[in-house]
């Protein structure tokens, strides 16, 4: 095995059919890959095929290279993890054209470029970046924007460039969803987070953050709007709470569900005690959500996901 430990991971989806995981395995091998992990799935529901695998360098028998090495077969050199990709890409080629996949190759545990967009809840945006800077998230944040200075300690603490831009009008929030699509093309950002940012985007930036941006917000049944939903969900007996992590599309909050969670509570919990456990409930369930985006696991099918976990 090459000391290299760098893996490449696959996502792919097309009109499921016969042959599709022999040719994708025949390619890898071409290529000089090895199988690391692989997951697929087949939708009954749109007749799609989805597959997600990590491929590794392969091993090469004893006495075909240098001590410590993989060697290309036709050339003779060491197979590095540059020439590996390209050669990779190059025997996907034909194979992807011929099923006219939609397909994403990258590496595994690269950063994901994430800009965080936020108001005045704290917690999602505080465990998103306790989890970067520990390593348990693998993305990196260049700008955290808000419409409010709350989380600008919180931010500024983690060396997280901060940046403030008050919404209390059209002409503001038009300035604000400008400046979101500024830093993403200013920060090459591939996902935008809304860690409780508490505006409706417009419909032209939703349709221009399509498929990479994702929203939290808490989950009730039944479903309570307006500035105190815990209150709500207290007056009302609730008996369940929880939060959905979700694409953001033109049609709030139905967008494609990526992770949803619940507890159970009782007459016994204060409005302050469901709040707590909500904001416990919505920082878990949108770091999973991130986490699998990052990593190459989400696939769209249509309304839904397909989560490779």
């Amino acid at each position: 095995m090459t000391n290299d430990n760098t893996q490449w991971v696959l996502t792919l989806s097309c009109i499921d059919g016969p042959g599709i995981v022999h040719a994708i395995s025949g390619a890898i091998v071409a290529a000089g890959g090895n199988i690391a992990e692989s997951q697929q799935f087949a939708s009954a529901d749109t007749g799609r095929f989805f597959m997600r695998l990590q491929v590794e360098i392969a091993n090469v028998p004893s006495g075909s290279a240098s001590v410590g090495q993989n060697s290309d077969s036709v050339t003779g050199t060491a197979t590095t993890p540059e020439n590996f990709e390209a050669r990779f890409r190059e025997s996907l080629a034909p194979v992807t054209e011929r099923y006219d996949m939609n397909w994403r190759l990258d590496r595994v545990g690269r950063p994901v470029r994430t800009l965080i967009l936020a108001s005045t809840a704290t917690h999602c945006v505080n465990d998103l970046l306790y989890r970067r800077r520990a390593g348990q998230l693998p993305i990196e944040v260049p700008l955290v924007l808000s419409n409010h200075e709350t989380v600008r300690d919180i931010a500024e603490f983690y060396g997280v460039p901060f940046e403030y831009k008050p919404v209390t009008g059209a002409e503001e929030k038009a300035a604000f969803e400008a400046r979101v699509l500024e830093a993403v093309e200013q920060h090459d950002i591939e996902l935008v987070v809304l860690a409780r940012y508490m505006q409706i985007l417009s419909p032209e930036l939703c349709e221009a953050l399509e498929g990479k941006a994702i929203n939290i917000h808490h989950s009730f049944l039944p479903g309570f709007k307006g500035a105190n939903p815990y209150k709500q969900a207290h007056e009302r007996g609730v008996k369940l709470i929880g939060a959905t992590a979700h694409f953001v599309t033109t049609d709030l909050d139905e967008g494609p569900i990526i992770e949803q969670d619940t507890t159970r509570v009782d007459h016994a919990y204060t409005p302050r005690e469901l709040v707590q456990l909500g904001q416990d409930i919505e920082a878990r369930v949108l770091r999973h959500a991130v986490n699998w985006f990052a990593e190459n696991r989400v696939l769209a099918d249509g309304d839904r996901t397909i989560i490779f976990r």
